[in-house]
This record gives C-alpha cells, structure tokens and sequence, in this order.
C-alpha cells in the first residue's frame, strides 16, 4: 500500500475528472489524500465517498502575483510533513508548480498534469517567460509529466522546460463510456441543431462563432443553435442580442449536459487552445458529429470527414464552410458520422484505460505514450 497525495487547486478538477482514478487507487489498496482550497459540506461528502480523505487548504488560483502565493508554498511544506505521501499527483499550474517545487525540495517523487497551456502560451511576453522560469525550475525533478496532447508536450520540451524522457502523452482524461451512452440519432424530421457547451468568451472562438451563425442562418432559416454554459460579463449584451434576434438560444450553465448533446444533430467547438477538450469526447461518445479546430486539444477526437470536421483556428469562413458542408450531407450520413465518434472514443479515449495507463506510469510499469 502507498500513501499518494493529490494536490489540485478546485474540487472540480477531481470531482469531474478524475473521480475513477481515485476510485482505482483506493481499489488496489492505496491510502489517498486529496489538498485543495475549501468547498461546501456536500462537495467534500462527495470526494470522501470515492475513498479518499480530503484536506483544505488556502489558494487564489486565478491571482498572478507569484509572492502573493508564497503561503501556498509554506501550506504544501506543512502537508507534506504532515501526510509524509510516499508519492504526490498534482494538477493545474498552481498545484503543479508549487506542489512539485515542494516535492522535489523534500525528495518526494512526484508526478504533474499538464491538463493545458492556457492564453500563457499563446504569445511571447513577460508572463509566458515568468511561468516558463517557474515550470522548469520546480517540475525538472518530476517522475513524469502527463500531458493531454501532443502540442503542449512539445511546446515544453523545445522550450527547455522539461525533458522528453520526463513526458507521457494520454488522451485527455478520457471519457466514461457508461455514463456518456451511445444515443439515438435525433429524428430526420427535427431541424437541425448545433450545439455549443463552454465558456462564452473570446478564446472559445465564439466571435467568430457568431459571425458564421449570421451566415448560417440566412441560407437554413430553420436551422438552430444552442449555447450551454457562462458567459464573460462583457459578452452577455451581445448574447441577449443574438437571442432577441432569433440567432441563437441561450441556456447558461447545466450540470447536466447529456439531454442537450441527446438534443443536438452536431456541437461545434471553435476553441483557439484546449488541453483536451472533453466536450468534445463526451458529444462523440454519445454519437454526435463535431465540428471543432484543427489545434491540438480538438483535432485528436475528429477524423476528418469520418465523424466531424475540422476548421481553421479564428476562421469564421472556415466555420461557415464546415457547417454548411454537414447541412448538405444526407440524415443518414449525418447518423453514420455520429456512430464513427462513438467506435473512435471506444478505440483511444475509453476512461478504463486512461486511468489504467496513468497508474501504470505511476507505478512505473509501463512508460508507453498514446497512441493518437
């Protein structure tokens, strides 16, 4: 038996996506304590019943004052001392970068997630080079450093960040195939219904989103689009805007996302960066065609023609194009693109395996990267 801490900066970062990797420690005998900043009665209950124990600590995961969080690091010092981990898993770059900078100073073996690079990486600057400087002087030390997809893998490599011998690839974090079923094809009848799940903001490509909406619309009057999800504060006008107009209807946030995938004939995903998008994997896992960018962190879950399209990033043209292209295709098509994403979530992104393989790095008795 060993004793792994699992450090994360929001319970929802377990509680949605690694639930069964907890559940599968516990299972082979481990003892799992979970650090993250503090959440309600209820959401802590949760993450208990999968086995683990679940410690709280005090974090601003969104603040970027770096001194500001040195009691981050103080609090993980104490942790660790504390829980005395024979093995420590973090997530997200708070956790990442403080928790291993802590390990690798105790001597601790250690193992992060790279879930996504972020708007960091997008450009050169101050803030990309400050976070690169944090990334390699704490994470050079790591066991294994897990990533989503192969671009940000690589991105860290070339920059000196880390070592290649250091990276695994898994696909994402993988989807449940159980809780996400395959589903029947809406009926031909029904007009068709794209659907967007996400936040509402810029690097989601919504802009150009809406702009191949306006188009869309003209040549399918009929055609609908559904949003599900929060909106930056400064893109609620324009929503209010677009529904006024018959553009668009707008849902906000669903814990339960299957009966609007059920709903929908295609989503679409025109994200400018994603670590791995598992909208994307849940909407294809219950037979739906995606439309998505041709970036790493999409591309990986469409074979192009097969079960979706890809679009160029920032192209409302693109999206237009790749829209208008599923309108024309017959209903059966439509349906036979959905199974496609179905048998391709079964093939590479099945949840089972992706738990199975990072527990296997960990225990070092695989070092295998995906196969996407």
């Amino acid at each position: 038996m060993s004793r792994i801490l699992i450090l994360a900066n929001h319970y929802n970062t377990l509680r949605i996506f690694r639930r069964e990797l907890i559940q599968e420690l516990v299972h082979q005998g481990n003892q799992v304590i979970v650090s993250i900043p503090s959440c309600d009665d209820e959401n802590k209950e949760l993450l208990e019943s999968y086995g683990c124990s679940v410690l709280f600590m005090t974090m601003d995961r969104r603040g970027k004052n770096p001194f500001q969080d040195l009691t981050v690091i103080t609090q993980y010092w104490k942790l660790l001392k504390e829980v005395k981990p024979d093995k420590v898993i973090t997530y997200t770059i708070k956790p990442n970068i403080y928790g291993s900078l802590v390990c690798k100073w105790k001597k601790v073996p250690h193992y992060a997630n790279v879930t996504g690079l972020g708007s960091t990486f997008q450009k050169e600057g101050i803030l990309r080079k400050l976070v690169s400087l944090m990334y390699r002087f704490s994470m050079n030390k790591a066991e294994k450093v897990f990533f989503e997809n192969e671009g940000n893998r690589d991105t860290l490599v070339q920059d000196g960040i880390i070592r290649q011998e250091q990276t695994v690839v898994l696909p994402g974090a993988g989807v449940n195939l159980d809780e996400f079923p395959a589903t029947s094809y809406p009926e031909e009848q029904s007009p068709i219904r794209f659907l967007f799940i996400g936040r509402i903001m810029q690097e989601k490509g919504v802009d150009e989103y809406f702009d191949a909406i306006v188009r869309l619309k003209k040549d399918y009057p009929d055609t609908e689009f559904l949003f599900i999800g929060w909106y930056e504060e400064h893109y609620e006008a324009k929503v209010r805007q677009l529904e006024e107009q018959g553009l668009l209807q707008f849902y906000g946030f669903q814990p339960n996302v299957k009966p609007f995938i059920e709903k929908a004939h295609c989503i679409v995903l025109p994200s400018w960066h994603e670590g791995m998008s598992n909208t994307l994997l849940e909407a294809s896992a219950m037979c739906r065609p995606i439309i998505t960018t041709r970036i790493h962190g999409c591309m990986e879950a469409v074979e192009e023609g097969v079960n979706g399209y890809l679009t160029e990033k920032q192209s409302a043209e693109s999206i237009y194009l790749a829209m208008h292209q599923f309108m024309e295709i017959p209903y059966e098509e439509k349906k036979q693109m959905g199974a496609a994403g179905r048998k391709r979530m079964e093939q590479y992104f099945d949840k089972k395996n992706v738990v199975k393989r990072t527990i296997d790095c960990i225990f070092e008795n695989t070092q295998e990267d995906s196969p996407l």
